[in-house]
């Protein structure tokens, strides 16, 4: 899929991926080429929720224009085996990033995630928010390199991965950098893996919520924060659609 903005215009892209069956194995290979013209905004949202015997391979380059802005946002609910790959190559002044993703897996499913913040001129933003919720013998890696090339100074970037681990089987790898060349830049990267802690249970159990229901609220309100990152009600109620389905269907497989 090849997106390309003009001047000052403004739109929003939602790629559905989906199996025709829970049985049929499948591979998916989706590359998207998204180039974020002058003042222009650029939105694109993927939702994948293949079945769990597929597999996908998704490749994401964003490049953002002087005073564009453009928002990136992966859900992953879905397939055996995932690998994201997410560039964004800022290229004028005033140009502005966002990487978003939230990723449910649960069971076997492998979600892998690669991500790339170019910062090629000065004076330029980017912020990353990746969450993890993650169920059974399940496994999350993410590698992410903000790069700032010699001449960008005053860039201004964040990298954030956050894991939930909703079992003791479940396995978060995460792998945040930074590769600086420029004076004058504000950078920041990290990443966090914990459970529930019992404090937040008996909070919801003193107030008439069962244990299994206080561990999904607090699971999707985990989630909440990147779709929120959107600030577009449609869109967020949509991808809340998809987020509220795979809790379901874990709450009743472990039923």
């Amino acid at each position: 899929t090849l997106i390309v903005t003009g001047k000052s215009s403004k739109i929003r892209v939602i790629d559905l991926f989906r199996s025709v069956d829970d049985s049929t194995p499948g591979l998916v290979i989706a590359f998207n080429d998204l180039s974020a013209g002058q003042n222009s905004g650029l939105d694109y949202i993927a939702i994948q929720e293949l079945n769990e015997v597929s597999r996908i391979i998704s490749i994401n380059e964003t490049s953002t224009a002087r005073d564009a802005r453009a928002k990136g946002f992966i859900l992953n609910t879905g397939a055996a085996w995932v690998r994201n790959e997410s560039l964004s190559r800022l290229e004028g002044p005033g140009a502005h990033s966002d990487m978003l993703s939230v990723s449910i897996p649960a069971r076997e499913q492998e979600y892998d995630q690669r991500t790339f913040q170019h910062h090629v001129s000065e004076g330029a933003y980017s912020d990353l928010l990746y969450k993890n919720t993650l169920y059974g013998h399940s496994k999350t890696i993410f590698s992410g390199l903000i790069s700032v090339d010699e001449n960008a100074h005053h860039t201004d970037a964040y990298q954030t991965c956050r894991n939930l681990l909703m079992t003791d089987d479940c396995e978060a790898n995460s792998m945040p950098g930074l590769e600086i060349n420029a004076d004058q830049v504000k950078c920041s990267h990290g990443s966090t893996s914990s459970q529930i802690s019992d404090e937040e249970i008996f909070y919801l159990q003193a107030r008439g919520i069962d244990p299994d229901r206080a561990r999904q609220l607090i699971a999707r309100g985990f989630s909440v924060e990147a779709v929120e990152r959107l600030g577009d009600e449609d869109a967020e109620a949509l991808i809340l659609k998809f987020i509220d389905a795979k809790f379901t269907r874990i709450a009743t497989s472990v039923a």
